[in-house]
């Protein structure tokens, strides 16, 4: 659900205008635009792949499809590779079938990792060489972090490193109006404590500080499960929420307890949350925003995703009437800037020499830079240019990417269906309809031990 809505919207989100092509199919010539990284496009060059066809298989359609094959366009001028992409809304199924009929694609683009890890255990995905590893180490931002999401058990049960991150989504972010700010002297807060300083000056000037909304339809409850796992990792370090995600620290282990409690001082305080604790679970996501943007103000704060805007209302604009900040970090605990989101994986599903070399085009400066210039895409790379990114809106968020120390999945997203997509979201409505953290936590590791 979380990461549909995500790739459904986002592009709502960041637009960009028209781009003409070259005579070659080129967005942009290379060498003639010196904001691009030209040298990584000339280096593909060393790469002699003329009548070899590379297939890469992925879940972007429409124009994603458009945008990823104007970037696949540089490859193939360069190497003489013919790509051939093809897109599917089935594709967590399809590429299941295909791998298990030895009839995959030589490279797939994954929504999300814990399909691909499965597809690792059995040996079906080819590792990376230490080169590549090594390269997302030192030219991603928060490096080892995407190696880490990219690090699965193999067939012997030990760990390859087996793909690319490319394209990401921010989720750690507060939405608000900076009219309404100004008008009250509030400043953005820069750390958890002044956040929660920001909180309480809010109620005691007579207004609400939240919009919260877990409302969702079948999927309800989701909203609040991206509070818990971005408070997780300002509270506790990231390996804490690592052992979290796969449950060998428990559901119901104190730490966990107390950061769904966590959650419960933003969200259960009557005084806190437009409608009271009690409209917290029955606000549909898409709606609590629009709080935002009432006269008066029904809040002055709502913590979303980069996709929300796509549910504001028509005549807000992003970046006039209504911008974000970062979900700040405690700076009493140390951690540094975690960020919570989400990104597409880029594995190898059938080997090949212009495989290899594609991965290795997707993990360079212009690969990223390229879609950067369209719109719809924000990268973790850390030496890619920001100024190309199109709206104000999508640099600002790539900055966040940018000087983040710990990038962390959507963690629900990666718990089997029936607690990520099952128990936690029924819990997390139940914690704030009054039960009691530790109650609704004992429930959730009760669903994980019956798995076992």
């Amino acid at each position: 659900m979380k990461k549909s809505l995500l790739s459904a919207a986002i592009a709502l989100t960041l637009t960009a205008p028209f781009v003409h092509a070259d005579d070659h199919g080129l967005m942009f010539k290379p060498g003639e635009d010196s904001r691009f990284d030209w040298s990584s496009y000339e280096a593909l060059k060393s790469n002699n792949l003329k009548g070899e066809t590379i297939s890469v298989f992925g879940p972007w359609m429409g124009q994603e499809k458009e945008h990823f094959e104007k970037v696949v366009a540089y490859f193939e001028k360069a190497t003489g590779a013919d790509v051939n992409y093809a897109g599917s809304d089935s594709f967590e199924q399809q590429i299941v079938i295909d791998t298990q009929a030895g009839s995959a694609p030589n490279v797939s683009i994954f929504p999300q990792p814990g399909l691909a890890a499965d597809l690792a255990s059995k040996g079906l995905l080819t590792p990376l060489s230490d080169t590549v590893k090594q390269g997302v180490k030192e030219d991603y931002a928060a490096g080892q972090s995407w190696v880490d999401l990219a690090t699965f058990s193999n067939e012997s049960g030990e760990q390859d490193f087996y793909g690319v991150f490319y394209r990401a989504d921010l989720k750690s972010l507060v939405w608000y109006s900076p009219d309404n700010f100004y008008d009250a002297g509030y400043d953005v807060p820069q750390s958890m404590e002044e956040l929660k300083a920001l909180t309480k000056q809010i109620v005691a000037d007579g207004g609400t500080p939240w919009c919260i909304g877990l409302g969702s339809g079948a999927a309800t409850g989701w909203p609040a499960t991206d509070w818990v796992e971005d408070l997780l990792l300002r509270l506790q370090p990231a390996d804490v929420y690592d052992k979290w995600v796969t449950n060998d620290i428990k559901f119901n282990d104190p730490r966990i307890v107390d950061t769904i409690n966590e959650f419960g001082w933003f969200a259960r305080n009557d005084d806190y949350v437009d409608g009271g604790a009690g409209a917290v679970a029955s606000t549909d996501f898409r709606d609590s925003p629009k709080g935002l943007f009432a006269s008066p103000p029904k809040c002055y704060m709502h913590r979303q995703a980069s996709f929300i805007p796509a549910f504001f209302p028509e005549d807000v604009e992003v970046g006039l009437d209504a911008d974000f900040f970062y979900f700040p970090s405690y700076e009493s605990k140390d951690l540094g800037n975690p960020v919570l989101g989400a990104g597409t994986l880029a594995s190898i599903t059938q080997d090949s020499k212009g495989a290899r070399a594609f991965i290795d085009f997707l993990r360079s400066p212009i690969a990223h830079e390229i879609w950067m210039a369209q719109t719809g895409f924000l990268s973790p790379h850390a030496k890619v240019n920001p100024e190309i990114y199109v709206t104000d809106t999508a640099r600002k968020q790539g900055e966040i990417l940018r000087y983040a120390t710990t990038f962390r999945f959507d963690g629900s997203d990666l718990m089997p269906g029936k607690i990520g997509a099952g128990s936690f979201w029924t819990g997390m409505v139940d914690y704030t309809g009054g039960k009691d953290a530790k109650e609704v936590a004992d429930s959730i590791q009760r669903t994980w031990d019956a798995l076992k």
